[in-house]
This record gives C-alpha cells, sequence and structure tokens, in this order.
C-alpha cells in the first residue's frame, strides 16, 4: 500500500499543538504573544466593489506557544553544535548556521513516553526529575529506533489554564533529567518533545537560569527540542506510537518557530483496543 493508499483510507489526525492566544503562558525570557486586529472590515470608505478585507498584527518570539528550538537556540562556551563559532554564526542579524530555517520538515515515528500515566497520576509533582528509568518503565514494549521522535508526558498540560501555575517558577516544574535526555540521545531519537515551557526538571525558585538538557541535546547532540505540547488526546486514547509530522515556519536566522505538531494513525484503528 503505498502512502497515498493510506490517506485515501482514512487517517485519524491529533493536533499536538496550543492554540497562540493572548495572555497564554510564556518563557519570561522570551517577549509574549500578542495580537491585534490592525485593519477591520468598516474600517476605511466603501470599496466600488462592496468587498473589504481585514488583517492582524503580530508580535511573538520564536518560541512563542509549542514551538521547537533551532540548534542555535543555546550555545555553551561561546559554541553552538558541532562546535561553530556563535558569535560569528549571529552576525548581521540572524543566524547563518544552526537556524531554525535548517531544520528540514519531520515526518518521523513518534513515541509517546507517558510517565504521568505510568505512575497513575494526573500530573507529575512540581520539580520532579524524569529519569531514564522513568521512561523506560513508561515505553516498556516499545523500542526506540534511531530517527524517531520521543515525546514525554508529564501531564502539566492540566495547568495551563493558570499561566502562573503552569510557569512554576516558585513551586517548580517536571521535566526530563540530564540522565533522561543522555538516554534519548543514545537511542539517536531525532526531535523530542514535552507539555512543559521548558523541557528540563525545574527546581523551586530557580526559574531557567539552569538549563543542562538544553545544553546536552541542542549543543552536544544536535537534538531538536518541542516544548508546549498538547499531549492529552494521545494519552486519553492510550497511544503510544504514531506518525509524527512537524514543519517549522521558514524564518531565515531565527532560533525557533512555533509550530503545529500532528500525529497520525490508520482512521481504523480502534484506540480502546491500543495498549496505553
Amino acid at each position: 500500500m503505498t502512502l497515498i493508499d493510506s490517506v485515501r483510507a482514512g487517517v485519524r489526525v491529533y493536533d499536538l499543538a496550543h492554540p497562540l492566544v493572548n495572555g497564554m503562558p510564556g518563557s519570561p525570557s522570551h517577549p509574549p504573544f500578542t495580537m491585534a486586529l490592525l485593519r477591520r472590515h468598516g474600517d476605511g470608505a466603501p470599496r466600488a466593489d462592496r468587498i473589504s478585507g481585514a488583517n492582524e498584527l503580530i508580535t511573538m518570539s520564536g518560541h512563542a506557544g509549542t514551538h521547537i528550538d533551532a540548534l542555535a537556540h543555546i550555545a555553551c562556551d561561546g559554541r553552538l553544535h558541532g562546535g561553530t563559532d556563535a558569535e560569528e554564526a549571529q552576525r548581521g542579524g540572524g543566524f547563518r548556521t544552526h537556524g531554525v530555517d535548517a531544520i528540514a520538515p519531520i515526518v518521523a515515528r513518534g513515541v509517546l513516553f507517558d510517565v504521568a500515566a505510568a505512575k497513575r497520576v494526573d500530573h507529575l509533582p512540581p520539580g520532579y526529575g524524569i529519569t531514564a528509568d522513568d521512561l523506560e518503565e513508561a515505553g516498556e514494549g516499545v523500542v526506540l529506533e534511531a530517527g524517531d521522535v520521543a515525546l514525554v508526558r508529564s501531564g502539566w498540560t492540566r495547568k495551563r489554564g493558570d499561566p502562573h501555575a503552569y510557569i512554576g517558577h516558585e513551586t517548580g516544574v517536571p521535566g526530563p533529567t540530564i540522565e533522561a535526555a543522555r538516554w534519548l540521545a543514545d537511542q539517536g531519537v531525532r526531535a523530542t518533545g514535552a507539555d512543559t515551557i521548558a523541557y528540563e526538571q525545574l527546581h523551586p525558585g530557580a526559574g531557567h537560569n539552569n538549563m543542562p538538557v538544553h545544553r546536552a541535546l541542542l549543543v552536544e547532540h544536535g537534538i531538536h527540542i518541542v516544548e508546549a505540547m498538547n499531549l492529552e488526546r494521545l494519552s486519553r486514547d492510550g497511544l503510544r506510537e504514531f506518525v509524527f509530522v512537524l514543519s517549522a515556519l521558514n524564518m531565515v536566522g531565527a532560533t525557533g518557530s512555533p509550530v503545529r505538531p500532528l500525529a497520525l494513525i490508520d482512521s481504523l484503528c480502534d484506540t480502546s483496543e491500543v495498549d496505553g
């Protein structure tokens, strides 16, 4: 069966992104997302053809909402992935190397590591460090392969309605430890994502001042990170394997891009029988 035949037979689509909306939670390290109508229907004099147009003005970081980190996002000792000199790469107002425009569209096998479900909790405790053992437990029976995309669910999305709690500066936020990041790198994943604002274990009061997992994945291993994902429907339906599709905006020289990643499964699949 060809890919087109599979699509004709029917595909169930899971949207893994949160809507971009004014007031949504965002990292304090980045400017907030704002959108306002710049031109509205009815503004200005009526046209002879009776047609009107509307448009908007949007301001945001490349790291707004559900987004992917380019390799240019993090440097260590002034070096990007592969030893690239960060100062040289960023001259001219954008990154000539490792920008988000260098991220090819991703169509890969996706694997969900539903750590919260494996531990039978709605969400992991604030500041909890997800270990390699936790990932192996959550992924029992599913073998990661080189080129896969690994998604890690903590259940923290359930706090997203309260931006202050979701960012969790005072309480901390659950996330992968450096050990877990290196375990994923050893499996050869192409990218990895999670449902928190930062793909890190954030300790109470520490904020985003220490980002060892970002360093390990982006700088040391060249593995892209997707943050602030919505993994709740995948968890609810017990899905662990799927086709993962993602394409970043082709913003030349940017360090990140909002994305709308998708998980695809055969529409004939009975999710009530999926091994979750």
